[in-house]
């Protein structure tokens, strides 16, 4: 055994002296048979183990069991340590007496190492694993569980439970078909599903989902194919997200789109229609006006004439009320500011409208009893006044109307009160906007551009003009405008 060079062989008296050594034992520990023979073992042990008496007891473990086994650290010569193998048996003469030990070590250093990073890397996995289990089990917005190939739900996370429903209790066990609409189940979509993934790798797709209560949801799901190294398939991982909320906003934008591009369709038709009916009506009036003048004493002929004169005419203020609007919506009106006084405008557009006051037999009253000087566009806001006034007598029809202009906080105010039906409540804004209005067509006739004209007028001259209810009945328009002295001067 002296030839042995693995293995650090040797021979111990009973006190532990070493009496033989072999080539191993001087590879391993360091020491020559000249330096070595004669000294205790505890050379060879730490200095805590030896000043815990450790080699002692080693000794005597091994003298009352015969043999004693041990791993741990053992230090060479030069100081350095090793971590060795370390067997310890009992020997005996020929007459049975004890008389001594034998004492076989082995260097395990590169094994330990190799083992103790292996542990390393499987405890670090572990904690990877584990870690990644409390991150997926903690995710509340994603629904994140495993499926076997057969497509049962083997794992399950609070994301799930939250987004589908079901606890894990209620869910692991089961078929995922649980998930889908019955349609989808009956047209073998379940399966399908499986059989892309376990194809291709991964499987994306949104559609509706069923949660526990068998309501829908929108859902983007993706299905990956587990597989183990050699290729068999594990299983499935799938992630699911509600997208319920985001669908109905793609589809409320879409909604708007379409709706807004209708609506631009509708004012470019406009505005071209508009624009292509103004010159035959023009050269109407023209031909009406010289049938007028050439017309006898035919009673008959005046009458129709003058209703065609009147059809004219309300064609005429349509095409006008349009052409306003194109203007507006294109940001084509330019005002045409000039010193003015707001009670004597608004008193001749109330004398030129008597006929039309009278025929609705409405009772038009007017309270301005100060003049209010400012520079405005007259024209613009004779049309406001008109457009406030035409609405009173035609929603108050034989009722009482009333007319204020007065100054208040600074501004010019003018207030149409009528006695008609009123403005239901949530309406209130919205009758200023195009095509609008609070009563029905049907009724009251008219395309809901009146109040829409005139709030573009009065927001022009940088006013106000808002609508409210009165408290015995009737509806209320109020409109103010910035007092200006001189062109450009607030």
């Amino acid at each position: 055994m002296g030839g042995i060079r693995d293995y650090a062989i040797f021979s111990l008296d009973r006190e532990g002296r070493i009496e033989t050594w072999n080539v191993g034992a001087e590879l391993i520990h360091g020491y020559s048979a000249s330096e070595i023979i004669g000294r205790s073992n505890s050379l060879f042990f730490t200095p805590e183990e030896v000043a815990a008496g450790h080699p002692h007891a080693l000794l005597g473990r091994a003298a009352a069991q015969g043999r004693v086994d041990e791993e741990g650290w053992r230090v060479r010569k030069d100081g350095s340590r090793f971590w060795a193998d370390v067997v310890i048996t009992t020997l005996e003469d020929s007459q049975g007496q004890w008389i001594g030990f034998a004492e076989v070590t082995r260097d395990l250093t590169q094994r330990r190492t190799v083992d103790v990073a292996r542990r390393k890397r499987q405890e670090d996995l572990l904690r990877s694993e584990e870690r990644f289990r409390l991150l997926v089990e903690a995710v509340q917005d994603y629904a994140i569980f495993m499926l076997d190939p057969d497509g049962i739900v083997s794992t399950w996370n609070s994301g799930a439970e939250r987004i589908k429903g079901y606890t894990a209790a209620e869910i692991i066990g089961k078929h995922f078909s649980l998930f889908r609409t019955e349609e989808d189940v009956r047209a073998g979509a379940c399966d399908r599903e499986l059989a892309m993934a376990a194809s291709d790798g991964k499987l994306e797709d949104e559609g509706w989902r069923v949660r526990k209560d068998r309501s829908t949801f929108w859902a983007n799901v993706v299905l990956t194919a587990i597989r183990s190294s050699s290729g068999d398939l594990l299983g499935f991982a799938k992630i699911t997200r509600d997208l319920t909320e985001r669908r109905l906003l793609d589809e409320e934008r879409l909604r708007r789109a379409r709706a807004e591009e209708a609506v631009r369709l509708r004012d470019e038709f406009l505005s071209i229609a508009s624009h292509e009916l103004r010159t035959p009506i023009t050269s109407l009036q023209l031909d009406l006006f010289g049938m007028q003048r050439e017309l006898g004493d035919s009673p008959t002929l005046g009458k129709k004439l003058a209703r065609a004169t009147r059809n004219v005419d309300r064609l005429t203020a349509l095409i006008e009320s349009l052409l306003n609007v194109s203007r507006l919506v294109h940001g084509k009106v330019e005002l045409k500011p000039e010193a003015m006084d707001l009670s004597q405008a608004v008193a001749q557009v109330v004398d030129s409208m008597r006929s039309q006051v009278v025929k609705s037999g409405c009772e038009v009253a007017l309270d301005a009893p100060e003049s209010i000087l400012g520079v405005w566009d007259r024209l613009r806001i004779e049309q406001v006044v008109m457009n406030l006034l035409s609405n009173a007598i035609k929603y108050g029809a034989g009722g009482a109307v009333k007319l204020s202009v007065f100054k208040s906080e600074g501004q010019a105010t003018l207030v149409v009160e009528d006695s008609g039906p009123g403005v239901p409540e949530p309406d209130l804004e919205r009758i200023f906007e195009r095509f609008e209005r609070a009563a029905s067509a049907r009724h009251f006739g008219g395309l809901g551009l009146g109040l829409y004209v005139s709030h573009e007028i009065v927001n022009a001259h940088e006013g106000t003009i808002a609508a409210g209810n009165r408290a015995g009945g009737g509806a209320f328009f109020t409109v103010r405008l910035p007092l200006k002295t001189a062109l450009g001067e607030v």
